[in-house]
């Protein structure tokens, strides 16, 4: 498998916002919690640990987004404040973006209190399923659902594959998804 030099990638100091930075440097980007470029050889990276990684190619334009997607990120529509940084930066249609959804931590295991529901219409305590409002942030921002490929795993089941911060706490470490266009 191809991994970047570290010296070819760009990162950012995640806060949970629906920030959107554009790099064409490597090193750290600054606070948000997406990065766009069409910078060739450049990989951006998103680190998580239960939280969704999101990585967006458009073929035509030649550029890319890594997203680091929250319940806060996504309640704020960090998704489609990406994509349409994406449209303003390079031109980008939606229908041509082709986006992949990591693991993070599942359904199964994501209950939240009352305030949280409430950002995504509940009433009450209850689970949220966080890969399907990522894909339903897609679609409404005009990705096509056939080119959305999600991982559909758990973060906090898989122990033995996943870091997951609800399941560790302060010990958990975290995974690096990166994405870079070709030189």
């Amino acid at each position: 498998m191809w991994a970047p030099e570290t010296s070819a990638m760009a990162t950012l100091r995640q806060v949970h916002s629906n920030r959107v930075l554009a790099t064409g440097l490597s090193g750290l980007a600054g606070e948000a919690d997406a990065l766009v470029t069409c910078t060739p050889g450049l990989a951006l990276s998103i680190r998580t640990a239960d939280c969704y990684p999101i990585l967006i190619a458009d073929p035509r334009s030649r550029s890319i987004a890594a997203i680091h997607a929250g319940w806060r990120g996504l309640a704020s529509r960090i998704v489609a404040e990406t994509i349409q940084k994406m449209r303003s930066d390079f031109g980008s249609h939606p229908q041509d973006l082709h986006a992949a959804i990591g693991p993070g931590i599942g359904v199964c295991c994501y209950e939240v209190g009352d305030e949280v529901a409430r950002k995504f219409g509940l009433e009450g305590r209850g689970k949220i399923d966080l890969a399907a409002v990522n894909r339903l942030q897609l679609i409404e921002s005009g990705v096509p659902a056939a080119q959305i490929h999600s991982v559909g795993r758990c973060t906090r089941c898989e122990a033995e594959v996943f870091h997951s911060y609800r399941r560790d706490g302060d010990r958990a470490g975290r995974m690096i998804s990166f994405i870079t266009i070709n030189p």
